[in-house]
């Protein structure tokens, strides 16, 4: 289903692949192909973990364009891990078949392809985070299958633990035996598809700060910032926030790098609000605004405010999304967990600090994405924009059938001809009207939940709000408004004609 929700996103997780193989008409002598992904369902589904004690799921859907273009790739790392010590076990699941839809909801499946990995038959259960590529899935699920946390004897092992562009993470220990080297092992296991990790009795192996450590130490490696960061309360869960808080950047960078998108999947994660910087890379103030902002950032640190900096040619999809224009950089918008956005556009860097004190004063005026206000507006079928829904739904005292549709989307324009009939039936009726709004363009209200496109939603003249979720079928849509409408004006004059059914959406995320 395709989220209009916040950018977080989810950010998605990948993998797929066919373990059934097909019989093509050839010769005595032709060969079946060898698949090596295990094709699973709900009644073997409990059977194959509890056989595995290690195994990769894959829950796709067949119409996911995503789950497609991974097929190939999630295939060749299936075979290449066939012969793994430990074994390696890829497999998928269709959740978009009816009799797996419980193991979906089970396993907290919100998009598709959605990645997880099972341990010691499914008591440990971790999403899968790393790359798509075929000797990348390998790759990482060699690290996966090992220990959670690798034994740095040389400064070779190091170098496989500690990535420069990565967070890492090692304990240093003088011996490895007691309380607080079996809670590092256990953050490790807790926290190892997120992290690489390592333990030494030789801080001297380790490529920076090693004459600082005095064991025992969690070292903490990071391509940003001070570089590394040393912690020695071994409680588990204390453990867990540290890094949570020391692996994000003070400024996270968001631009066409991808060892960068680690961190940006960590921002838009983050409950904090979020203010973010978009600058042409390429101009002559960039240092000043990187400079002041960073300045910025670190005074407000605690204040429940993520920061980023933005390059303009990578964040296209950022713009549409907020509905912003290149002519407004340099600009800084902030997103509050409530979903409510604050802009500034074209500022510079001496504005950023006293914007950002106004905004935590609660001073500011929320931004709001939308089209302009049509100039006409006599179409059967009413088009509502964000600066325009509470005069023409909200608050119009009509009962309204409101649709969110996405230009691109081929169920939405099936669905168009049809609410121009239902429209034209109501036309005699001043109490109904028939409205639409597209959502990739307009902000949509926090009255409605739109996961997926078309949304329909009916509202009463008296107030009431609820989904559509009926046949969309001009027959289907006309008996539910003359139900569930109020009688407050003029009997409806209808002209029905038989149309087809539509199908709802089912889009990737």
């Amino acid at each position: 289903m395709a989220s209009v929700s916040r950018v977080s996103i989810s950010i998605l997780l990948f993998l797929a692949l066919s373990s059934i193989s097909s019989f093509a008409v050839a010769d005595d002598a032709a060969e079946v192909p060898v698949e090596h992904v295990l094709t699973l369902e709900a009644s073997n589904f409990d059977d194959a973990l509890a056989k595995h004690p290690f195994i990769v799921v894959e829950f796709y859907a067949p119409w996911c364009g995503h789950c497609k273009n991974l097929a190939p790739e999630y295939e060749k790392a299936a075979s290449a891990l066939s012969t793994h010590d430990p074994p390696v076990v890829l497999a998928k699941v269709d959740a978009n078949d009816d009799v797996n839809k419980e193991l979906a909801t089970k396993y907290e499946v919100r998009g598709f392809p959605t990645l997880k990995i099972f341990r010691n038959g499914g008591k440990s259960i971790q999403d899968y985070k790393g790359p798509r590529d075929a000797d990348g899935i390998v790759e990482y699920l060699k690290k996966q299958a090992g220990p959670a946390s690798a034994e740095i004897k040389s400064k070779e092992d190091a170098a496989s633990v500690i990535d420069e562009k990565k967070v890492s993470i090692v304990g240093i220990f003088s011996e490895f035996s007691g309380e607080k080297f079996e809670n590092f092992i256990a953050l490790a296991e807790k926290l190892r598809s997120d992290y690489d990790f390592g333990h030494t009795l030789d801080a001297t192996l380790l490529p920076r700060g090693e004459a600082t450590a005095k064991p025992p130490v969690v070292r903490l490696f990071k391509p940003f910032d001070e570089l590394f960061v040393d912690f020695q309360d071994f409680d588990v869960d204390t453990m867990v926030k540290f890094i949570e808080e020391a692996s994000i950047p003070t400024v996270t960078l968001f631009n066409k790098d991808p060892s960068n998108h680690p961190f940006v999947v960590k921002f838009f994660n983050s409950p904090n609000a979020k203010a973010m910087l978009f600058l042409n890379f390429s101009s002559e103030s960039i240092e000043s605004f990187k400079s002041t902002f960073h300045d910025v950032a670190k005074d407000l640190k605690g204040k429940n405010v993520s920061f980023l900096i933005g390059d303009v040619e990578a964040s296209q999809g950022a713009f549409q999304y907020f509905g912003l224009k290149d002519s407004q950089v340099p600009l800084i918008i902030i997103q509050t967990a409530d979903d409510q956005k604050y802009l500034k556009p074209n500022l510079e860097p001496r504005q950023i600090a006293a914007w950002l004190d106004e905004f935590l004063a609660g001073s500011l005026k929320p931004f709001k994405k939308s089209e302009p206000i049509p100039e006409t507006n006599d179409e059967p079928v009413k088009v509502v924009v964000s600066d325009s829904v509470d005069d023409l739904v909200l608050k119009s005292g009509k009962n309204v059938l409101l649709e969110f549709y996405a230009p691109w989307c081929g169920h939405c324009q099936k669905l168009a001809p049809i609410l121009d009939e239902v429209a034209v039936s109501f036309a005699n009726d001043a109490d109904v009207i028939i409205a639409k709004m597209d959502a990739t363009a307009n902000d949509v209200p926090n009255d409605f939940t739109v996961q997926g496109y078309p949304t329909l939603y009916f509202l009463s003249a008296s107030g009431k709000i609820e989904q559509y979720e009926g046949d969309r079928t001009k027959e289907a849509i006309i008996e539910f408004i003359q139900k569930n409408k109020d009688t407050t004006g003029q009997a409806s004059s209808l002209k029905e004609e038989p149309t087809e059914q539509e199908s709802t959406l089912k889009d990737e995320l």
